[in-house]
């Protein structure tokens, strides 16, 4: 599709975000001029990115999937091959992709209030340009996917073998047969790689420097077969996709109010895996409490069977030094490497490293309160897409797609140019991600803020939240700005900044935030400058 000039609304990144905000867009506003902007060549964002093996989800299918579009594959623990090729087969359908303007990368995102629009500087394969747009939504994601987080490792530039880290790995492969190959860190992406690996014939040690909750769950879910042998399509589909919202978030209530229950659950779990002994349990202890950090999940258990079949060695220790041959462990332990792979994790970037600017000052992202879970205070006219940390990403950016859309109508409807989140009264800062994983934690000054009611918390149910979208009242703490009336968001600002470092949430056998039900709601009100 080629770039216009101007369009009503525009979507950055086509992902699984992107894509479902186009048919929220071509569904929810009829007759919305928009497109979809992907820096890359090809639609699916993480699922056309990364390309290592055993790349899988590790959210199941039926919540992860499009709320529109069944997922009809076999697997609910879903090989990523097989979804890209659903992303694809979903936009195709939907005509979606016919409004993606690939290789075009946004830079800049400046918001005028004299010409009430959004002019985006874009980077294209036929140079810089800019295109404008009454509306704009974020759907990016928050990780940075061109520089990979690195803690410096004493000795790595010693190693005589290949080094390689999953987000960049090789195009043509990586020979791995019958070659020791160490992978650094326990993290989702060390779970899917190591596994796989071993299947292609390495011997493969994870190197971990703390343990990791892990559990083992069907990649195959039955009750979703036998549900789709008697039910239509569509109702199997939201039948089973309601039904494991439910297990997951019942679940993680559970960790989060019983941690000491829930960990002997989950390490009775591991234990009756771990057969032969090779692998202890200390292995599978973490220090943290359950939900701390995302729970890894191993499907069919492979993970333990590489173990079981002795083509898996695990080693908790930190790393001392590296040199030609491999590594050497703060405890003396010497791995041999061929291969060393650093599945060391990602670090955060919003926005998609786009700078943003209001009438002509800059919107640091980290300084501003976060309205609903997809605005941002002071910011006309756009949304940005952020997803559970509990649950699959798309059920949180599939309500938060309907809610932009929602108030693209309300904004049209009622003939204002634009409107902005507007904060009463000074709240006490929160982070918007309550985990405690080391990606979260050292980017909370670069992430939104939470604050402590309505409609600036979120509380990371789905349930709650869609509840709360179908009756939210999209004037509540909203300034809107009519034609012929001035008035910059800037003069409306609560600095989010805290005078202390803001930290996440501290796991309890209680709820982590304040229910809903308890909390001071804003003043409802619709304000017109």
């Amino acid at each position: 599709m080629p770039l216009q000039d101007h369009y009503d609304v525009l979507v950055v990144g086509a992902g699984l975000s992107g894509i479902d905000a186009g048919y929220r867009i071509q569904t929810m506003c009829p007759g919305a001029d928009y497109a979809i902007l992907e820096a890359r060549e090809s639609l699916g964002g993480t699922w056309d990115l990364f390309r290592y093996p055993g790349i899988r989800s590790d959210s199941d299918m039926f919540t992860l999937g499009l709320p529109f579009e069944p997922w009809t594959g076999e697997k609910s623990i879903a090989d990523g091959a097989d979804i890209l090729a659903y992303l694809k087969d979903t936009a195709a359908k939907y005509g979606i992709d016919r409004r993606i303007v690939y290789s075009t990368r946004v830079t800049a995102a400046d918001w005028s209030s004299a010409d009430a629009r959004w002019t985006l500087t874009v980077d294209t394969p036929d140079g810089t340009r800019q295109v404008s747009a009454d509306f704009v939504y974020l759907c990016s994601g928050y990780y940075n996917y061109e520089d990979p987080y690195r803690p410096d490792i004493p000795g790595l530039d010693d190693f005589a073998g290949q080094v390689v880290h999953p987000q960049f790995w090789p195009a043509d492969g990586l020979d791995v047969a019958g070659r020791n190959v160490t992978v650094i860190g326990s993290g989702a992406t060390a779970m899917t790689l190591v596994p796989a690996l071993a299947r292609q014939g390495a011997h493969v040690t994870m190197l971990q420097r703390s343990p990791t909750y892990v559990i083992s769950l069907p990649a195959h879910d039955a009750i979703a077969d036998a549900a789709r042998k008697v039910l239509p399509a569509k109702q199997a589909y939201h039948a089973i996709r309601m039904k494991n919202a439910v297990t997951s978030l019942g679940f993680y209530e559970f960790c989060r109010r019983a941690p000491g229950a829930a960990t002997k659950v989950l390490r009775a779990g591991v234990a009756r895996q771990l057969k032969d002994g090779s692998v202890g349990m200390a292995a599978f202890t973490p220090r943290y409490r359950p939900w701390d950090q995302r729970l890894c999940v191993v499907p069919d258990a492979d993970l333990f069977r590489a173990i079981e079949a002795h083509d898996v060695d695990i080693v908790t220790d930190t790393i001392e030094q590296v040199d030609a041959t491999g590594i050497r462990t703060s405890s003396g332990h010497d791995i041999p490497s061929d291969i060393i792979i650093t599945a060391t994790g990602l670090n955060l970037l919003m926005a998609g490293g786009a700078t943003i600017r209001i009438d002509g000052e800059e919107c640091d992202p980290g300084e501003r309160y976060i309205y609903r879970g997809l605005m941002l205070e002071g910011v006309p006219n756009a949304a940005i897409c952020i997803g559970y940390t509990n649950a699959s990403w798309t059920l949180r950016a599939d309500l938060s797609a309907k809610y932009f859309c929602t108030f693209v109508n309300h904004v049209r409807q009622h003939g204002y140019l634009y409107g902005y989140p507007t904060v009463e009264e000074a709240m006490p800062p929160t982070p918007a991600l309550d985990l405690a994983a080391g990606y979260v934690q050292r980017s909370l000054a670069a992430l939104p803020k939470q604050g402590d009611r309505k409609p600036w918390f979120l509380k990371q149910n789905y349930f709650v939240d869609r509840r709360d979208a179908k009756k939210a009242d999209v004037t509540a703490d909203m300034t809107f700005v009519r034609p012929g009336e001035v008035r910059l968001p800037q003069s409306d600002l609560h600095t989010a900044t805290p005078s202390s470092p803001v930290t996440a949430p501290s796991a309890s056998d209680g709820e982590i935030a304040p229910s809903l039900d308890q909390e001071t709601v804003t003043r409802d009100t619709e304000r017109v400058g």
